[in-house]
């Protein structure tokens, strides 16, 4: 079964979510990682802060057009920290929610443009995938949801993973959600 890497900051993590199910037949594996612990590790950070910002937030609304998804809305102040939201994704996986909780929140984070980064947004999101949200606040700071990020991002880097959205087929790592055919392919 292929992995689907993935941070809940990242639009192009979000489009190779979206498009996962159709292109695989069925959702890959998610594994929630901390991207900017991928960032630290290879040296260099996100385009977000760079020059490219506005050309590669042009290509993404390209994308989502050719895509066929609906309109991609940036989160006020986007890129935020995501931290508490990753932590949030690995408790919702463990639950047994990770693909229900992942989608809605890229669908708050990216179609609606809400800044999911808080507390009382991560709890909402639970909520509303019927997961105990007041669990949430707990649920995040433990000492197990925290490990078992740090492990997923750490096993990610050693599996070759510089970047989300990645694709893990075997061995093999695809990097970028215009890569998810290649994947497929691949299987």
């Amino acid at each position: 079964m292929p992995t689907l890497y993935f941070d809940l900051g990242s639009p192009y993590a979000y489009l190779a979510f979206t498009r996962a199910p159709a292109v695989f037949g069925q959702m890959p594996e998610l594994a929630p990682i901390l991207l900017g612990v991928i960032f630290e590790r290879r040296g260099s950070g996100s385009w977000s802060q760079t020059d490219a910002r506005e050309q590669r937030i042009a290509e993404l609304h390209q994308r989502v057009r050719r895509y066929g998804i609906e309109p991609l809305k940036l989160p006020p102040g986007w890129p935020q920290n995501g931290l508490q939201a990753m932590r949030a994704a690995t408790w919702a996986l463990h639950e047994g929610a990770g693909e229900a909780f992942t989608r809605a929140a890229f669908q708050r984070s990216f179609a609606a443009g809400e800044d999911i980064t808080s507390l009382p947004a991560l709890a909402s999101i639970a909520e509303q995938i019927g997961l105990r949200g007041e669990r949430l606040e707990t649920a995040i700071a433990s000492a197990p949801v925290k490990a078992a990020l740090r492990a997923v991002t750490e096993a990610a880097w050693d599996a070759g993973v510089r970047g989300v959205p990645s694709v893990c087929v075997d061995a093999e790592v695809f990097y970028g959600d215009d890569q998810l055919e290649r994947a497929a392919a691949a299987r």
